[in-house]
């Protein structure tokens, strides 16, 4: 499997240079830290979202320090398509990553990714855990860090190829000392003590496995959730069901990741949301621990913090436990959170509708760092300023199956989606109305005004001028 960037041999060199040009002169003008934390299969559920119940008390401080995003949606709800977006600032129909079997890399070597180019203007880049997807890697954009990371069992159980360990929860004793996503905290703390006070900025990207399948935590950490008070979604189904009036295919009928081929009772989906839960507040407390040692290094004034999940996920909603090739709300929107330096925002919310994928101009903006050209992303700096601030920036996301693409707008009020551009079926939901996505209007004349002007928005989005070769 790829891990290293593939330069042409002029693009290479050209790399080399700039790598090799950096010195403390050219970079004199101070500039903030970064500090990236990721976690998998999140979805917007934790106690500063409004969660009843859930335990998140190191996010959720976080949140208090940051401008919160409430309505941030990812590009692809799926890892590898949706971190290839994030990284680079460009849909995914532009990165030709439509699946978890491509290597960004591959498909385009000339651009630089995320830490790539802060690499390249001087930052010390350091990755540990799961920032690109299982082996993938962008190797070279990596001062320390770089390397081919083997699909583990974290990502081998759970898979669509394992239903038998679909199901499997998995309990650890201590705080989890022996799982990955502990050692990759402490991966982070150690990074931050070796390079927090050097000549250099850093740009440590920490990401977490979990609360990917099969959830995992510490007992004590299930301890704290009482099964029989876990709540269900209003539209849970025993098996992945679609909504009258909908899409055949807005609601796969089979399973990717939970409850594969075998119906969920409501007594299995409380303990399996339990176990989530519970994996969720396992994340949290990693979050912590690395938080933790920033404060006592003293770099949290200098650091931009940033927190996010890599796409949404179905517990139960509509019988799915998953995300793979939803469309819905729940599938589309993460957690997203940015704590700048000397923002006067930290601690609001902002309820705009934003694409994750403004993470990397983002990032760019606040470091006082060149713009990136070719990129399909906006910097959202001036939500972290002004969160009520005019913007009318639609959210794009796409998934792919069976070489067919969904495409979804989210705009303040309207959700609108379709297949194979709407000869596969459409929906189109009021969410002031029907925040659950129960009723698809999209059949309703009244409303082709809306449908229009959702369609006009689908018009930003790039071509797919490179099908992948396989189905995803």
């Amino acid at each position: 499997m790829p891990s290293r960037r593939r330069l042409p041999l002029p693009a290479a060199l050209a790399a080399l240079a700039a790598l090799a040009s950096w010195s403390p002169v050219a970079a004199a003008a101070p500039r903030p830290n970064v500090l990236l934390l990721f976690s998998d299969d999140l979805r917007a559920e934790l106690g500063c979202y409004g969660t009843v119940g859930i335990k998140t008390p190191h996010i959720d401080a976080l949140a208090r320090r940051s401008v919160r995003f409430d309505r941030a949606y990812v590009q692809f709800p799926l890892c590898n398509p949706s971190r290839s977006s994030l990284l680079t600032g460009r849909y995914p129909t532009a990165t030709g990553v439509m699946g978890n079997t491509e290597f960004l890399g591959s498909r385009h070597p000339e651009w630089d990714t995320l830490p790539m180019y802060f690499r390249k203007h001087g930052y010390v880049t350091l990755r540990t855990g799961k920032i690109f997807h299982g082996g993938y890697d962008d190797t070279d954009a990596w001062v320390e860090g770089g390397e081919v990371r083997p699909l583990g069992n974290a990502d081998r159980q759970g898979s669509t190829q394992d239903p038998k360990r679909s199901d499997s929860i998995i309990i650890l004793e201590g705080d989890g000392e022996n799982h990955g996503d502990y050692k990759s905290a402490s991966n982070a703390i150690d990074y931050l003590r070796r390079h927090g006070k050097g000549d250099r900025p850093f740009f440590l990207a920490c990401g977490f496995s979990k609360p990917h399948s099969p959830p995992t935590a510490p007992r004590k950490l299930f301890e704290q959730y009482d099964v029989d008070r876990i709540p269900l979604p209003a539209d849970f189904a025993p098996r992945p069901t679609v909504p009258a009036g909908f899409p055949a295919r807005s609601v796969p009928a089979r399973n990717g990741d939970l409850f594969i081929g075998r119906d969920a009772s409501e007594k299995e989906a409380r303990e399996m949301k339990r176990a989530y839960w519970a994996a969720v507040s396992f994340v949290d407390a990693q979050v912590g621990r690395v938080l933790a040692a920033l404060d006592e290094l003293g770099l949290r004034e200098n650091t931009v913090i940033v927190f996010w999940g890599d796409h949404g996920y179905h517990l139960g909603e509509k019988g799915k436990w998953s995300k793979h090739n939803s469309l819905w709300e729940v599938g589309l929107r993460v957690p997203y959170m940015i704590s700048a330096p000397g923002v006067s925002a930290n601690g609001q919310a902002c309820a705009r509708v934003v694409e994750c994928m403004s993470m990397y101009p983002t990032l760019v903006d606040l470091c006082g760092l060149p713009a990136v050209a070719g990129q399909n992303g906006v910097s959202i700096t001036r939500l972290l300023r002004a969160p009520s601030a005019a913007w009318d920036q639609p959210a794009i996301s796409v998934c792919y199956v069976q070489r067919i693409l969904g495409r979804s707008v989210r705009t303040d009020r309207w959700h609108y989606a379709d297949w194979d551009e709407g000869r596969g079926g459409a929906m189109l939901i009021d969410t002031l109305k029907d925040p659950g996505e129960r009723t698809n209007l999209a059949e309703d004349p009244t409303y082709a005004p809306v449908l229009a002007e959702m369609r006009q928005h689908l018009r930003r989005l790039p071509a797919l001028t490179s099908p992948p070769a396989r189905k995803s």
